[in-house]
């Protein structure tokens, strides 16, 4: 089935808004953004699956001022209308440090339509460290 384009207007929007909490500090209002089972898997950096908003949150208040100052969401693609009120969605991310230290990553999500609004079920964060993603000419 495809997506209305209101929905695909609203899931941009959700994707869009990580930044805004993450950077503003509203970590109380991660539910506007997340599912209370999300699965935000941060594996390529070392800290495995978060279960869970509170694991987000906790996770965010350890880094401390580890944390980027500045999270760029940019190049949304919904790319499968998965049923069931899911959908899969590719975006980029750009994290700048406090130091000026920006680094890339891309996400994969699966989002979710309930009680009418559109929440990230699942997030897998991959790092973007080798330019073409280590294609090379044979």
């Amino acid at each position: 089935m495809t997506l209305a384009t209101e929905d695909r207007l609203a899931i941009a929007e959700l994707v869009s808004l990580h930044g805004h909490l993450f950077d503003d500090g509203r970590l109380d209002e991660l539910t506007q953004l997340f599912t209370e089972d999300v699965v935000y898997d941060v594996s390529a950096f070392g800290q495995g699956e978060l279960v869970g908003i509170e694991a987000i949150r906790d996770a965010a208040l350890a880094l401390g001022a580890a944390n980027a100052v500045a999270h760029h969401v940019t190049n949304i693609v919904i790319t499968d209308d998965l049923g069931d009120g899911r959908a899969r969605v590719r975006s980029k991310g750009l994290g700048v440090m406090a130091d000026g230290r920006c680094g890339s990553v891309s996400y994969e999500d699966v989002v979710v339509r309930r009680a009418g609004a559109w929440r990230i079920a699942r997030r897998t964060v991959e790092a973007r460290r080798v330019p073409l993603n280590g294609v090379t000419r044979a």
